[in-house]
């Protein structure tokens, strides 16, 4: 057995150079993912190349357009990663180019013109002379990870072939797969301090802020930073059932529903309603922007989506939006006026200083990007660390339906323990 202080041994391998891209939104800790995952290959003597903005500089080569240093991309040597593991920001930017785009089924990866984005992708990395990807993103990250990887295996035989390992990135929390996805925590804690502090303004005026808070497709963050910034109520996508819809229907396989705006609105009036009963005459309502995704039609027309096919939510103004509707609504029900704000939570978050929680855990997945690479001879797999930041590894087919080539959110689970946390801790009312 080796000695515990002794460094781990070091097996052979194959690899000169791997590239390392990160997509998506940014997330706390995302460097401290970056450079343990370069570090760790540094020292096995594999050359590290940071991928500058997402997929996008990738998609634009060609025989007019190389891929050039430090425009496209950049040599992540140890001078570069020096004291780099808890900074903030992306050092290698971001952006949410998709060069899966047009492909959504299997059958797609025989048709050219569907593929020519992955096409342009792999010849741009293959002029970088790569042997290997780390994908580092959310869900739309990981889905295009396993549609790259898929895309390389109809290559014609004696192609070069880069496996690919994926990290999973989401201060939304919303990955199947693994416990805690790194940012989450630091989004929580910085979320919850504004919270906090808009709860001693309340009090001081008299007042309510009703903040939408990040969360697309689940409601993690949004309770998280309800429960550790004792707001008065959250509510998300996963609340909205039985009186709370308005229309529910079947669409690609899954379950949509549009929410019952008057009944939320009621549910947030009796929240306040039942604090005055308590002496408190302010508070902090939170939702998640997810919601926004569950409005009636009417609402959305004329809003832009993403490439991934996603509404622009800040267009949307959900909390300013709801607090005109719960502040017209609490007069109507009581007589008497009450000033209800709304703001936008959460952009902020996602660049702040990490807490050492994240850091530990995007350094653990760092590494295993390379344990996967170079101790597991691993392809299409995404790292995963369990309990005590036990390494997982975890492969593409378990996550995206193979069928359709989409990723299942992981949501709260209705009655879980998690969400019966926030129903004891906010205001009690008898709905």
């Amino acid at each position: 057995m080796a000695n515990s202080l002794s460094r781990p041994e070091q097996p052979a391998h194959n690899f000169k150079r791997v590239a390392i891209l990160f997509s998506g939104g940014p997330a706390p800790a995302a460097n401290a993912v970056i450079s343990t995952a370069a570090v760790s290959f540094l020292r096995a003597g594999i050359e590290a190349v940071g991928v500058l903005n997402g997929y996008s500089n990738l998609m634009q080569f060609g025989p007019d357009r190389p891929m050039e240093e430090d425009r496209d991309y950049i040599i992540l040597n140890h001078k570069v990663l020096s004291r780099s593991r808890a900074k903030q920001g992306i050092m290698i930017g971001t952006a949410r180019a998709n060069p899966g785009k047009a492909i959504s089924h299997p059958d797609h990866l025989k048709d050219k013109e569907r593929c020519k984005a992955f096409q342009t992708t792999y010849d741009a990395l293959c002029s970088l002379g790569v042997d290997a990807l780390i994908s580092i993103g959310g869900d739309d990250t990981l889905k295009t990870a396993n549609k790259f990887k898929m895309f390389q295996d109809t290559l014609p035989e004696g192609s070069k072939k880069m496996p690919v390992v994926h990290l999973p990135k989401t201060i939304d929390n919303d990955y199947n797969g693994i416990d805690f996805t790194f940012g989450f925590f630091t989004a929580v804690d910085f979320l919850a301090t504004e919270i906090r502090t808009l709860l001693y303004d309340g009090e001081a005026s008299k007042a309510y802020f009703l903040c939408e808070a990040m969360g697309r497709s689940a409601g993690w963050l949004a309770y998280g930073a309800a429960i550790a910034g004792e707001a008065s109520l959250v509510i998300s996508v996963e609340d909205i059932t039985g009186d709370y819809v308005e229309k529910e229907w079947e669409e690609g396989g899954k379950t949509k529903k549009t929410m019952n705006v008057p009944k939320v609105v009621d549910r947030i009036v009796k929240t306040m309603l039942a604090r005055e009963a308590e002496g408190k005459e302010f508070g902090v309502i939170v939702l998640a922007e997810g919601l926004a995704e569950m409005l009636p039609e009417s609402y959305l027309e004329g809003v832009a989506r993403d490439d991934h096919g996603h509404i622009a939510i800040t267009d949307i103004q959900l909390g300013r939006t709801f607090s005109k509707w719960v502040a017209k609504a609490y007069e109507e029900k009581t007589g008497r006026s009450r000033k209800v704000t709304g703001i936008q939570l959460g952009y902020e978050s996602r660049c702040t200083k990490p807490l050492a929680y994240d850091v530990i855990l995007g350094s653990q997945l760092g590494v295993g990007a390379y344990r996967a690479l170079v101790e597991k001879k691993l392809n299409g797999v995404m790292v995963s660390a369990k309990g005590q930041f036990e390494l997982q590894y975890v492969d593409f087919t378990e996550l995206v339906d193979q069928d359709n080539l989409v990723t299942v959110v992981r949501h709260i689970e209705p009655g879980c323990d998690f969400q019966k946390l926030a129903r004891f801790l906010e205001t009690y009312v008898n709905d």
